[in-house]
């Protein structure tokens, strides 16, 4: 039987805090800004924030890059700022999830200074060194960030391995040592209050031994470099240590990030008896409008229904009894949901945005939310590359324009447009004032100009918001179980239009049905005849049964005996 935990029950809300809210007037988010705006959060009815990285960095990836573990990043802060966030949260009832970001460092944290000095240097094992092969890189690994996965180095006349940023060199788990120094920076965090990991790439920290080339390598495809060296064959003994020697010590989440892992591997990951990690980020559903030539996220594509009711439905019913899932639609790294999945239209933007909040939050597991998320924040479409900060955005940009020739500027800024990271990335939309109410002078990333139409003020005065909508979604999460721990049904597979399924506990059954169309529908599902169940939610103010309005999305109730 399921042992029942509080982060099962629990809804998080990830801030992105360079986004969030300046304080001190430098165009930056920062702590503070965090705290000014607890109660906001707190109203919402969630329960865990998600901080996205605070710590001391050069920045070259907002952050992914740490060059010291135990300082606070100076654009956010002090540790003064960070322990009265902590203490503040807390007195609110809402926990705190920090990033861990332990697969690689900056190349400017003192180990890998010190790894660069010689070979005989004691840290020079805490990475990845290799002679050159015939000249050139030891093996042929892509980096995440375009390019290769190896960075020259002259003083050694070595590489050494880096599957992102060349200023984000890879941690070699296998030194012992280095799993020792992890272990006592999450224990420096635990011991100050947090209450739980996010775990950035976190099935990348086992390399296959002796490096080999990745056979899918020439194809060119991210998604193919990461299915290569995820997963690798030490990474369950790395992550039973983990939880050995310092999370089973204190009652707290953790969520893996895990691109290229299946159900299958989920459920070693994440399983109720493995004693690893509690859930992961999946990224099957973000996939699917990846394109088919080569070019990875780089796509207009738009997702088929049935593709995701599959992808969705797998992990629903593959996890079930064994595993938990996570549950989220967007987040710092992919484009805004209502953009994406939905339709961003004035006339459509917040039922389209209502409709798949309910669809999501129904299913089982722990739903994320994205800061702008429960205002339906919309993608940006800035028209000058160089309006753009995203690292993976501007290498990309350079590699396939630039220097490949594959595709013309313009037809790159229409992808960057619907798939560039800086999408999540501009400033939270608070109110009509100037940047949004979010900095008095030039943001780091230009405000989205949706703000005057799309804030916080404007949805905290409408009843029938999208932020009233997801706080509603997040009362009855609390309120009923079948919810949280209801088995799960896709009705329907095949239907192209409508996602409906049911969930089911102890004699009580919910009926989700979303329309994904702007058209007006009809659908009736056998065993619920004329949907005569008590509607627990919709995003209209009436409800014509059988009948599917645009973007229509409702919940129904069925008690026991019925």
């Amino acid at each position: 039987m399921m042992k029942k935990n509080w982060w099962q029950e629990a809804v998080v809300y990830q801030i992105y805090p360079r986004s969030f809210q300046d304080t001190n007037n430098d165009g930056i988010g920062d702590l503070r800004g965090v705290i000014q705006h607890l109660d906001y959060i707190k109203n919402l009815g969630v329960d865990v924030i998600w901080l996205n990285p605070i710590y001391s960095s050069p920045n070259d990836d907002n952050g992914y890059d740490i060059a010291d573990y135990r300082k606070i990043m100076q654009d956010f802060g002090t540790m003064d700022d960070f322990n009265q966030l902590l203490i503040s949260a807390h007195k609110k009832g809402l926990k705190i999830m920090m990033d861990l970001v332990v697969n690689h460092t900056s190349d400017e944290h003192h180990w890998f200074m010190e790894s660069r000095k010689n070979k005989d240097n004691k840290y020079r094992d805490y990475y990845f060194w290799r002679d050159p092969r015939e000249g050139k890189e030891p093996n042929n690994w892509k980096s995440n960030f375009s390019g290769s996965a190896w960075q020259y180095d002259k003083s050694t006349d070595q590489y050494y391995m880096h599957l992102f940023s060349k200023k984000q060199p890879d941690l070699n788990w296998d030194n012992s040592e280095v799993r020792q120094e992890v272990y006592g920076l999450m224990k420096f965090w635990l011991d100050k209050g947090v209450d739980g990991f996010r775990m950035d790439v976190i099935n990348l920290i086992s390399k296959k031994p002796g490096l080999p080339d990745d056979p899918n390598a020439s194809q060119g495809a991210v998604e193919d470099a990461m299915s290569w060296v995820a997963n690798g064959p030490k990474v369950h003994d790395y992550l039973k240590e983990m939880n050995r020697k310092v999370l089973s010590k204190y009652d707290v989440m953790t969520v893996g990030e895990t691109p290229a892992a299946s159900t299958q591997d989920a459920i070693k990951y994440t399983g109720f008896n493995r004693q690893e990690l509690e859930m992961v980020f999946q990224f099957e559903h973000m996939g699917l409008d990846w394109s088919k030539n080569g070019l990875g996220k780089w796509s207009t594509n738009k997702v088929s229904l049935t593709a995701l009711k599959e992808v969705m439905s797998r992990w629903q019913n593959d996890l079930d009894g064994k595993a938990w899932n996570s549950l989220y639609w967007n987040n710092h790294d992919q484009p805004r949901v209502v953009s994406r999945f939905g339709n961003d239209s004035k006339e459509y933007r917040v039922r389209s945005a209502k409709m798949l909040g309910l669809l999501l939050h129904f299913m089982q597991g722990t739903p994320y939310i994205y800061q702008g998320e429960e205002i339906g924040m919309t993608n940006v479409k800035f028209e000058d590359i160089h309006e753009y900060k995203d690292l993976e955005t501007l290498n990309a940009y350079n590699e396939i324009v630039k220097e490949n020739k594959q595709i013309s500027a313009g037809d790159m800024m229409r992808y960057i447009h619907h798939s560039s990271r800086d999408n999540a990335r501009t400033p939270m939309q608070w109110n009509q004032n100037v940047n949004a109410g979010f900095s008095t002078v030039d943001p780091w990333i230009k405000v989205n100009p949706s703000y005057k139409l799309i804030n916080v003020e404007k949805d905290l005065k409408d009843p029938n918001s999208i932020y009233s909508f997801y706080k509603k979604m997040n009362e009855l999460r609390h309120k009923y179980s079948v919810i949280v721990y209801g088995d799960y049904e896709l009705l329907d597979p095949e239907d192209e239009k409508v996602f409906a399924y049911k969930r089911s506990l102890d004699g009580q059954s919910l009926l989700i049905v979303a329309n994904f169309t702007s058209e007006e529908l009809t659908r009736s599902y056998n065993e619920y005849g004329d949907m005569a169940g008590k509607l627990l939610l919709s995003n209209y103010s009436d409800d014509q049964k059988t009948k599917l309005r645009p973007y229509e999305a409702k919940v129904y109730y069925y008690g026991k005996g019925k």
